[in-house]
């Protein structure tokens, strides 16, 4: 049994696998990290290995925990991975985007794959049907977007995001949402339509806070599910344990 930890800036998730079928999943914020993972050692007593992935520092005493109770796995540059990994700087190579590519391996093997992540920023990665990683994209993402405008403007309001804008803007809020929401849909359009004219049988993954609102219907195009990123770390989890 597998112990799966994602740690955000603000929030912690936990998963809990028995090979590759979720058990359970938490969200909870990083201060309350003792409690809960004190409660999960009582509830999953069979936990032998753990996998940890931070975008942002964790306190030391939080892993030396885990560490102390499991066979912990930290997901750093230097991990072996699924597929091979053609980025020329590795070591910047967000865990995000490493889980998600490991996911794809995972779910969907010996395709050619377009991993489209749209969060605070929207990411775009590429894995071959030979299971290379080739890199991406990384652009602002939809509330980063809006906030850029009213920040940086003395007049232009925060305008709360809606899934579909006018073309043609008639005022200045409706001028904002036709700008991001639509300049994002374009963008993704014109991504896609692009790598499809390189990669043949492209399948396009959707997943991320923002999937929903920005999704433009597509061929071969399909919704990840929200526990995508958490498969991706279990499966190189797993991956590492035959090695």
């Amino acid at each position: 049994m597998n112990l799966v930890i994602d740690a955000g800036n603000s929030f912690v998730k936990t998963a809990v696998f028995q090979n590759n079928r979720l058990l359970e999943k938490q969200i909870f914020r990083k201060e309350d990290f003792l409690k809960n993972f004190s409660n999960l050692q009582k509830k999953f007593p069979e936990i032998k290995k753990s996998i940890l992935s931070s975008v942002s520092s964790i306190d030391a005493e939080l892993e030396n925990i885990v560490h102390e109770s499991y066979s912990l796995l930290r997901l750093d540059d230097k991990i072996r991975l699924p597929f091979k990994n053609q980025y020329a700087t590795p070591e910047t190579l967000g865990k995000d985007r490493i889980a998600l590519v490991a996911a794809a391996v995972n779910t969907y093997p010996g395709k050619n794959v377009l991993i489209i992540d749209a969060g605070t920023c929207i990411t775009y990665d590429l894995k071959t049907k030979e299971e290379v990683y080739l890199g991406g994209a990384i652009s602002p993402g939809m509330e980063m977007r809006f906030q850029s405008l009213h920040k940086f403007t003395a007049n232009l309001p925060l305008v709360k995001p809606k899934p579909e804008a006018k073309l043609i803007g008639d005022s200045t809020e409706s001028s904002i949402l036709s700008g991001i929401i639509n300049g994002i849909k374009m963008e993704l359009k014109g991504t896609i339509e692009t790598y499809n004219t390189k990669f043949e049988d492209l399948t396009i993954i959707f997943t991320g806070g923002d999937s929903q609102i920005l999704s433009i219907p597509l061929k071969n195009s399909i919704f990840a599910n929200s526990n995508f990123l958490l498969e991706g770390l279990n499966f190189i989890l797993e991956f590492n344990k035959t090695q």
